[in-house]
């Protein structure tokens, strides 16, 4: 029997984009979509893609988000039609924002239902707007001409998410009966013939003049410049901070937060320190999100700004090595002075934080050395109170920090932690993602898991706050027989949203109206959530118990419930 024309053109689209460099794809149920996830099902039964599948349109798409950002190719994402298109907006507006590869592939209803109050259909075309790099609106596969023409929006849609300015691309395919039928030799050979036909795909580059300009250097001004990382700027920022003897404003987020350039501090040294006041010109790599201070910075009269554009980052450092205009050996008094006050800063920093809580108090070697019975017995006091000590966000984030090693993945959900971890942690190099985009709570665990999933078999942590992980408790659900992959999800639990208390209005506002609608309270029971969606559950009430939970992080999903003073 001859196959639906709907398989058809899924064999062309599916195999193309394999061939173009896709290896994952994800896929929510749908009538309207089936042709589609059937044509994947069957290739991945065979190995040639992997198949991720998800119940929940939203929780897929920030899973196909994650898996993009680890492997920097689109994850294409397949849904049916109507109101399941509508929930991969957060998703698709994060990746626009953060330059985040991604192929939406949603079914529709011919286009001549659109209007008429047919069932389950809206007007899909455009529902992205502007979020979008590219868009299109594929009539349905009746005719063999157009079935052929599934293999040319795939390159192309390929080409358009991987380009210049990489981001999503819409693909709406409308479908008419039969929607599908066996997936057989012939559609596994067409898609497969497909995959083989694919040429190098060239990525299209973006039509905007490049921002990254040529540098012209003045000598005076070279001296007094600062190096900024913002979210996922990288680690070519720290190389050019290091060439050029450059202090480097690192995010937590940068993936350029490491060597000896880094200013831990650098809050306080903007806000409180003449250096601060010094700064002429500032190189800004990726997207700051995390502080004030550096937004304050950029808006200065007078300072001389280079924003280095995504894809150009390497190009700029080679001008910045070999430009002859630039002094190649860069006096260091400016560099020197920054990290003599990052120094200072950090030793009060350590003394305080030491004051606050005996977790935070090194090891008192020559006692534990002693063979006096009275040392060694205040050694063993002192480090039992350091284990029962209460976990405060500081020491939550440091000890996650330390604990995570270089093959590791650490994902910071958008919360307090990450504030906190951002002012305080110090340079280490280590994989590090957070949704900064948009700055949005939704999203983080599916984020996660899709960076798990493509990383694996390293282990993935997620450190998030309590409301951030109630937003996405639906991305923990995995259906049966899918892949669970390594990681730890560490919810930092203090009962709300914290993070607004430090906001002006919390001094003057009523508290039972502020709590109600900003702090949002709540009693969730974490361990019978994390039991209800088969994950590993682990509470924790003291820095011992928090060092136990992640040494022995184990071999699939696993939440780690920290209680925290609000």
């Amino acid at each position: 029997m001859t196959p639906a024309p709907a398989m058809l053109a899924a064999a062309e689209l599916v195999g193309t984009l394999i061939g173009a460099g896709v290896t994952d794809f994800v896929v929510s149920p749908g009538a309207r979509s089936q042709a589609l996830a059937l044509t994947v099902a069957a290739l991945a039964q065979s190995g040639d893609v992997r198949l991720h599948v998800r119940l929940d349109e939203r929780a897929a798409a920030f899973l196909a988000l994650g898996l993009a950002v680890e492997s920097g190719r689109p994850a294409p994402l397949i849904t049916t039609s109507g109101s399941a298109v509508a929930n991969l907006l957060p998703a698709i507006v994060e990746a626009h924002h953060a330059g985040i590869p991604m192929i939406a592939l949603t079914a529709d209803r011919p286009a001549r239902l659109r209007g008429t109050g047919a069932n389950q259909t809206t007007i899909q075309p455009g529902m992205f707007a502007s979020f979008v790099r590219f868009e299109f609106d594929v009539a349905p596969p009746e005719a063999t001409s157009v079935v052929l023409e599934y293999a040319r929006i795939a390159a192309e849609a390929m080409a358009r998410a991987m380009g210049g300015t990489r981001g999503p691309v819409h693909v709406n395919l409308q479908f008419v009966e039969p929607l599908s039928s066996s997936v057989d030799d012939v559609v596994l050979e067409r898609a497969r013939a497909a995959r083989a036909s694919v040429a190098r795909v060239e990525f299209i580059s973006p039509e905007a003049d490049d921002d990254t300009t040529d540098p012209v250097w003045d000598a005076s001004t070279a001296q007094h410049t600062v190096v900024i990382a913002g979210a996922d700027a990288g680690p070519v920022a720290e190389r050019v901070a290091h060439a050029c003897a450059w202090p480097l404003i690192a995010e937590v987020s940068s993936g350029a937060r490491f060597g000896r350039n880094v200013i831990v501090h650098y809050r306080a040294a903007l806000e409180e320190s003449a250096l601060g006041g010094e700064v002429r010109r500032v190189i800004v790599f990726g997207h700051p999100t995390l502080s004030r201070q550096v937004p304050a910075l950029l808006e200065r009269p007078g300072l001389d700004v280079i924003r280095v554009a995504r894809g150009n980052e390497d190009r700029f450092f080679d001008l910045v090595t070999t430009d002859p205009q630039f002094p190649h050996e860069p006096p260091l008094d400016w560099l020197r002075a920054w990290q003599r006050w990052d120094r200072a800063a950090q030793a009060e920093h350590d003394e305080t934080l030491a004051q606050m809580s005996p977790a935070a108090r090194a090891p008192d070697v020559d006692t534990a050395r002693s063979r006096s019975a009275s040392d060694q017995r205040a050694f063993l006091q002192a480090e039992v109170a350091a284990a029962r000590a209460p976990v405060t966000r500081e020491l939550l984030v440091s000890a996650v920090w330390r604990a995570t090693w270089p093959h590791d993945r650490l994902v910071l959900g958008a919360s307090r932690l990450i504030r906190v971890a951002d002012a305080t942690v110090p340079g280490k190099k280590i994989a590090v993602h957070a949704n900064r985009g948009l700055s949005g709570i939704d999203g983080n665990i599916g984020t996660a898991i899709g960076i798990a999933l493509a990383a694996q078999p390293a282990l993935t942590r997620v450190v998030l706050g309590d409301v951030a992980a109630l937003h996405d408790a639906g991305s923990m659900l995995f259906p049966t027989g899918e892949t669970r992959p390594r990681i730890q999800v560490i919810v930092g639990n203090d009962g709300g949203g914290s993070i607004f208390d430090q906001l002006e209005v919390a001094l003057t506002s009523d508290s039972a109206t502020f709590d109600r609608v900003m702090f949002t309270p709540h009693n969730v029971d974490f361990g019978e959530l994390a039991r209800a969606y088969g994950w590993a559950y682990v509470r924790v009430t003291n820095m011992g118990e928090l060092e136990a939970a992640l040494i022995g992080a184990g071999g699939g999903p696993e939440l780690v419930e920290v209680v925290l003073e609000r």
